[in-house]
């Protein structure tokens, strides 16, 4: 006799199936998520469009005469969302039917649960080291105390990222382990005991301390191995468009180069200095000083890998752009970056890297695109922030199968490249 399902059961499956992934997430968990209803069309491609804020200059007058002054422009800028390729997980009716008669559906849709989760979660905090332009710490030294740890939150505040939403910071478990024996006050009752108490029974560390609402373990974090190519120090080979008008809507900036290693490759993910070009507060837009009155020297994040040519020349683009402008609205920089100013590729060579990530919620989003329905059952699944499933069972008669399917489609958008960065340590 055929397989006989209730005519429930792919709302069933949606619903543990749910329960799962929750459960399993950490970094898309903490970011801006939405549900783009109605935002993506055969007419609209693969992207939709997210507006960035404006900013403006004041002037400053002794008798409030400001005839002699031009007014702020208004310069609206877009952050564009890219469309992914689906997440999907499957199995046969066969299995799915004898977990439901055996009372086993958890242990059946768990591990589907848990894959696509992990997948998601890799995928997007690639995306988010790809993206994030701040730094905190010596790249390549690890994070071992709360000091630098709560040197990535001095780097949030001192770029002038408002704490009006939550600021996040994930490590891998054995810097986890670290901080837990660094910290030995952690485990002796009260709020520090607690705090070591849901460590053990999810990602979170600490709530409320170094600076963040936030400071988690997650297993996704993403790896970069850099080039074999020792010499990483080369020169701009030109002036760069410095003008926020075209860095606006990308939020990335083209830097032509020359004088570094013949064929080098730079990765996407690894981090790129101007020396003598220094950074400065997103919302004062005074140069930013460390504890001891150095200025910070202005970096950014490559955004696309690129390997340069025989005499070490190439373009590379970076996020978080180089902005110097007369009005000073958007300035990122204190001075404009110019022809053959040294530029340097952070990190040495032949070694694999993996950054700890830290943000502002609203440096990135993510969102879920509704998929069309199948000839088939469908029950759609919506977490509690916007992502949505769709949960699917059908035959494919040529092939003899059944099959119920579970399907993903997010879409990837940065809002501000300055609401986050890479965390290491201090040497």
């Amino acid at each position: 006799m055929a397989n006989s399902f209730d005519s429930n059961i792919t709302r069933k499956l949606a619903r543990i199936f749910l329960e799962k992934f929750e459960s399993a997430r950490v970094h898309s968990k903490n970011v801006n998520t939405q549900l783009l209803t109605g935002r993506f069309s055969p007419s609209s491609g693969d992207t939709v469009d997210f507006k960035r804020p404006t900013d403006y200059t004041s002037t400053r007058t002794a008798a409030g005469d400001i005839s002699g002054s031009s007014p702020s422009d208004i310069i609206t800028g877009k952050a564009t969302g890219t469309v992914q390729n689906y997440f999907t997980a499957w199995v046969d009716f066969n299995e799915a039917d004898e977990a439901i008669k055996m009372d086993q559906i958890d242990q059946l849709l768990a591990p589907l649960a848990t894959r696509i989760c992990t997948d998601l979660e890799l995928d997007f905090a690639e995306y988010m080291m790809q993206n994030s332009s701040l730094l905190a710490g010596t790249v390549g030294t690890a994070a071992t105390t709360w000091d630098h740890i709560a040197e990535a939150g001095a780097v949030l505040q001192a770029t002038g990222v408002p704490n009006d939403r939550p600021w996040c910071y994930t490590v891998n478990p054995f810097t986890q382990r670290n901080l837990a024996s660094n910290q030995r006050s952690l485990g002796a009752g009260g709020v520090a005991g607690q705090l070591i108490d849901t460590a053990h029974k999810k990602a979170t560390i600490a709530q409320g301390f170094a600076g963040f609402d936030s400071v988690m373990t997650a297993t996704t974090l993403p790896n970069i191995t850099t080039d074999s190519e020792a010499d990483r120090t080369g020169a701009l080979n030109g002036n760069p468009d410095v003008t926020y008008a075209t860095a606006k809507d990308s939020m990335t900036q083209d830097l032509v180069v020359d004088g570094f290693g013949a064929s080098l490759e730079i990765r996407a993910g690894d981090k790129v200095q101007i020396t003598g070009r220094f950074a400065l507060n997103q919302s004062t837009r005074q140069l930013i000083l460390d504890d001891t009155g150095a200025k910070q020297v202005w970096q950014a994040t490559v955004k696309t890998a690129v390997t340069l040519d025989g005499s070490g020349t190439g373009t590379i683009v970076v996020t978080g752009p180089a902005i110097y402008e007369a009005t000073g609205s958007y300035n990122t920089v204190d001075s404009a970056p110019i022809n053959n100013d040294v530029v340097t590729i952070l990190g040495a060579a032949s070694t694999t890297l993996q950054p700890n990530l830290f943000w502002h919620k609203d440096a990135f989003s993510i969102g879920s695109v509704p998929i069309k329905k199948l000839y088939s059952t469908d029950t759609l699944a919506t977490t509690k922030d916007g992502l949505q499933f769709r949960v699917s069972k059908y035959s494919v008669g040529d092939a003899n199968a059944q099959t119920i399917r579970f399907d993903l489609r997010p879409a990837y958008a940065v809002l501000n490249p300055f609401f986050g960065g890479h965390g290491w340590g201090s040497a």
